[in-house]
């Protein structure tokens, strides 16, 4: 059984397994929610997963393919498996729930 509640102060407490960029929060079948807070810079690399962003503080960028979107907290932001993604001039606290799920190579559309 998985938890009901993962609470903001887990995740920011939570320790970063070796050569990953977020914590991981939860797995539950195909899903995974996970914690993204990078410093500074965005060194992510697309993903072999379908994923889906949820801003909880800071503002920014966020760049997909060619698209380059402003983002505050409460927004949600799609990136589609292999796509490249990133965040951009984003500030100091910048913080976001990041959920990868389905199968490799993503969802059919």
């Amino acid at each position: 059984m998985t938890d009901t509640l993962i609470a903001r102060a887990a995740a920011e407490a939570a320790k970063l397994e070796p050569g990953r960029l977020s914590a991981l929060m939860l797995r539950h079948g195909t899903l995974e929610l996970r914690w993204y807070a990078p410093k500074g810079t965005d060194p992510q690399t697309p993903h072999d997963k379908d994923e889906v962003y949820v801003v909880v503080s800071g503002s920014g960028y966020f760049v997909r393919g060619d698209e380059r979107v402003r983002f505050a907290p409460g927004d949600a932001l799609f990136a589609a498996a292999h796509e490249t993604h990133r965040f951009e001039d984003f500030s100091d606290d910048f913080a976001t729930w990041v959920m990868f799920y389905g199968p490799i190579g993503g969802e059919t559309p």
